[in-house]
């Protein structure tokens, strides 16, 4: 077990984004296209997180066009340059698998004060 922890605290980040679950974030993404580089932006609400350690993950979904597109981002992934909470949301759920079937102001979460 310490043989694996030690392998997997090369590769974790010393600064952890503070993403949770109902946060609206802006995602900053690495795209290495032939032999250039550029940084993309995913903007939406966090629904979920799992798991802790290396494989940590959290899923951020947004409408675009009507059409709802879902990303899963590693947390210590290295093509993520930064992580910024657009606005904290008030949540009672762990999970917002929820918002899936809802649009316009119903798929919105409430700000947290």
């Amino acid at each position: 077990m310490d043989l694996m922890k030690a392998l997997t605290s090369q590769y974790m980040k010393e600064e952890c984004p503070q993403v949770r679950v109902g946060d609206t974030v802006r995602v900053h993404v690495k795209i290495k296209e032939g032999s250039r580089e550029r940084v993309q932006v995913f903007e939406g609400t966090v629904i979920a997180k799992k798991h802790g350690g290396i494989e940590e993950s959290f899923t951020v979904r947004r409408l675009s066009y009507g059409v709802g597109c879902e990303k899963v981002f590693p947390i210590h992934a290295p093509n993520i340059v930064k992580v910024e909470t657009v606005r904290r949301g008030r949540v009672r759920r762990a999970k917002l698998y929820y918002l899936r079937d809802r649009l316009g102001k119903s798929a919105k979460v409430k700000e947290q004060v």
